[in-house]
């Protein structure tokens, strides 16, 4: 009788054990996969680009060093030169100019709706530039920290002091004819130098603050002195709400670049960082975006 309960009990731990087995396998089938044996994943954007933020390392290429327009993300660029400039004071103000508006309304622009004659301080201006991606804002920026006696001779200075950013960089497939994407036939970057650019913008805590930000709301002051509550700024980034972790960077869009997006997102002390360029749609270069994250977290561990 005793024999029986003792085999009893052995074929129930067996049992068990097994099915423990079983359980450890499939669920930890993709924690345990050497990195090389992660599928690579398979994305709608022209081109595509994904690292390791700490280190540098590439994890996922696709014509990562093919020129391409880049859009809005132009913009990584626009807040990294000013985020760089000796001495800045982001509370400092800017008086919005009819010349930015006009600007916006003539190239059928992304705005942040910046009221002519109002006040803005540079923060403010960082965050209409990186969330809701305004031109407006990003002329006023190129305009108040590119040097010259005329408009036109600050905003080229400005356009200057980005691609003097580009080459200190070390990037061989970047320029920019523009401050905010709009170009003339000559703004270009590649998957690559773009994450790059965005990797070096990171360090700025300024920077990683803001475009992290979901929704802004700025008060400005009037041309009479009174205070202004601006309609909130909403971050045209959506990986911020749908990708756990996400952490930046910037959207572009135009007829040229198609649907682009410049991606960060940490998850156990790990940021992943890249770029997607060419995508066909917003949707998509959001599901791009993140099989890449995915991928590259994978290939983490």
């Amino acid at each position: 009788m005793k024999t029986g309960i003792q085999a009893t009990h052995r074929l129930r731990r067996a049992a068990a054990v097994a099915v423990t087995t079983g359980a450890v396998l499939a669920t930890g089938a993709l924690t345990t996969v050497p990195a090389q044996a992660v599928t690579a994943p398979s994305i709608v954007a022209k081109g595509g680009y994904a690292m390791n933020n700490a280190n540098g390392s590439t994890l996922f290429t696709k014509k990562a060093d093919t020129r391409l327009s880049t859009g809005s993300t132009t913009k990584i660029m626009t807040a990294k030169v000013v985020l760089a400039q000796p001495k800045l004071n982001l509370d400092a103000k800017v008086t919005i100019q009819k010349a930015y508006s006009d600007y916006v309304v003539k190239n059928n622009a992304s705005q942040a709706h910046l009221i002519v004659g109002d006040k803005v301080t540079v923060r403010q201006l960082l965050y209409g530039l990186m969330l809701p991606s305004g031109c407006d804002a990003a002329y006023a920026l190129a305009d108040k920290f590119g040097s010259g006696s005329s408009r036109d001779a600050r905003v080229k200075s400005f356009i200057g002091k980005m691609n003097s950013a580009a080459t200190s960089l070390g990037l061989k497939n970047t320029h920019f004819d523009s401050f905010d994407g709009i170009g003339k036939g000559s703004n270009y970057s590649t998957p690559r130098d773009l994450t790059k650019i965005a990797s070096s913008a990171m360090k700025s805590s300024t920077f990683r603050t803001i475009v992290k930000t979901k929704s802004y709301t700025a008060r400005t002051v009037t041309k009479t002195g009174s205070t202004r509550t601006m309609a909130t700024w909403t971050n045209t980034n959506t990986l911020l709400s749908s990708y756990k972790g996400a952490i930046g960077v910037k959207t572009g869009s135009g007829p040229e670049a198609k649907y682009c997006l410049v991606f960060a997102a940490t998850r156990n002390n790990k940021t992943v960082i890249g770029t997607v360029l060419a995508s066909s749609s917003i949707s998509q270069r959001a599901t791009d975006a993140t099989k890449l994250l995915n991928y590259g977290f994978a290939r983490l561990g």
